[in-house]
């Protein structure tokens, strides 16, 4: 269209490249002088450029997400009549309609001599200072007479968007016919009927899978696992548990135990905790801070006939690699006969879960909520490693660390897991 004219982004105060975060119009929309065109928002304010002139929008010239500055062309415009019938806002679109009228209000007549009372205007709600939201979004709030400092902004910075004033115009929706698990929001699997397959026989749950489920699930779905692989050389750390467990089968004082890599393990955590402590920590109720542990309590997860049971060995870091070995032995035999106590199993702050006895190459174990990460770690294996002129036989240990992404992110959980496997790999440095 010939007499089509360039719409362009006025004086923004100095600002350069700065995002459009709303384009309010489309090609045929007809706007008014100063109706809202797009939203742009810079580090320090939210504004909207408005229509120059009345006419209709020939083409748009940007999109949510262009970067724009002073003089930047946003749409092309041609001048006319405006929105006589201005269209109705997406608040208004939104805003469910009665079903049915409204029944007649019947008027009665005042009394002789009584004063007519005055239709009051409900009031406007004051403009909310403070609140970050766009001209529009303020225009909008004005026009359907919704306080802002009321709204729930989801946008950058808080900021409150449209979606924000349309879920505050419906309310709360209305709670669903079928229950649902609190707090998943996710509907339950449809019930089938297997049998009409074949024969299935029906086992009912160990009460220890009873009560771990649910909490594996709780945890599954509150916390955003991430999974971080790594192996550690454990080629000369492995001769050194072979003769101290070679001492403890024959030891006379106490009784033989057995030495296993889990009691390396444990001081290897610690040693991570103490440096990383991050790790050592739980999310504060209101998840706004973190609770820092100033103790080491391991939790040790047991597989049992029944089930899986973690029961925590308390201050790991006061006790050496014997004094492990022996207690692994003590709660090992109390988990297989099941006489764990609730006390046996409360207080862990990071947890340990080992396949070494059965196999696999890495797995992702579920954090253990409250607790914030827990290790896993599977069966050892040869493997040929480069040393830099030949291919070495090296016993590798593989490790799966999982963690809550709310509270570590991926290189700190890196880091962890290499400090770890850095420890493994030289027995001297867990005496450190």
């Amino acid at each position: 269209m010939a007499d089509a004219t360039e719409v362009k982004v006025p004086d923004i105060g100095g600002f350069s490249e700065v995002p459009v975060i709303e384009v309010h119009v489309n090609p045929g929309d007809r706007v008014d002088p100063e109706d809202p065109l797009v939203t742009l928002e810079s580090d320090k304010a939210t504004m909207d450029v408005p229509a120059p002139a009345a006419g209709a929008v020939v083409d748009v010239l940007v999109k949510v997400g262009d970067e724009v500055s002073e003089g930047t062309p946003i749409l092309l415009l041609a001048p006319g009549e405006g929105a006589l019938t201005p269209p109705p806002s997406l608040v208004e679109q939104q805003v469910p309609q009665p079903a049915a009228p409204a029944p007649a209000v019947t008027t009665v007549p005042a009394a002789p001599g009584a004063p007519v009372p005055a239709t009051a205007a409900a009031p406007s709600p004051p403009e909310a200072l403070g609140v970050h939201a766009g001209p529009s979004v303020r225009r909008m709030a004005r026009e359907f007479g919704i306080d802002l400092a009321a709204v729930t902004g989801t946008g950058p910075k808080g900021r409150i968007t449209k979606d924000d004033l349309l879920g505050h115009v419906r309310g709360p929706a209305a709670a669903p016919a079928a229950a649902v698990p609190a707090g998943t929001g996710i509907p339950e699997i449809p019930a089938q009927d297997f049998a009409q397959f074949g024969t299935v026989t029906t086992r009912p749950l160990s009460r220890i899978k009873k009560l771990s489920g649910p909490l594996l699930h709780r945890s599954w779905l509150n916390v955003p696992h991430v999974t971080h692989d790594d192996e550690a050389d454990i080629t000369d750390l492995e001769r050194y548990r072979k003769d101290l467990d070679t001492a403890a089968k024959a030891a006379t004082d106490g009784g033989p135990y057995r030495v296993t890599l889990l009691a390396f393990l444990v001081k290897a955590a610690v040693s991570a905790l103490k440096k990383f402590p991050e790790f050592n920590s739980s999310l504060s109720p209101e998840q706004d801070a973190l609770i820092l542990k100033e103790y080491y309590n391991i939790g040790i997860a047991v597989d049992t006939p029944d089930g899986l049971v973690v029961p925590v060995v308390r201050d790991a870091d006061r006790k050496g690699i014997v004094e492990l070995s022996r207690e692994f032995g003590t709660l090992s035999a109390k988990a297989r006969d099941g006489k764990l106590s609730p006390t046996d199993m409360a207080g862990g702050t990071f947890t340990i879960s080992s396949l070494g006895g059965i196999g696999g190459t890495g797995f992702t174990p579920i954090v253990n909520a409250p607790e914030v990460a827990i290790l896993g770690v599977v069966r050892s294996r040869v493997t040929p490693v480069w040393d830099g002129s030949a291919f070495q036989p090296r016993l590798m240990l593989p490790i799966s660390l999982s963690y809550d992404h709310r509270v570590i992110d991926g290189a700190l959980a890196a880091r962890f897991a290499r400090h770890l496997c850095h420890l493994l790999e030289d027995d001297r440095r867990l005496l450190l």
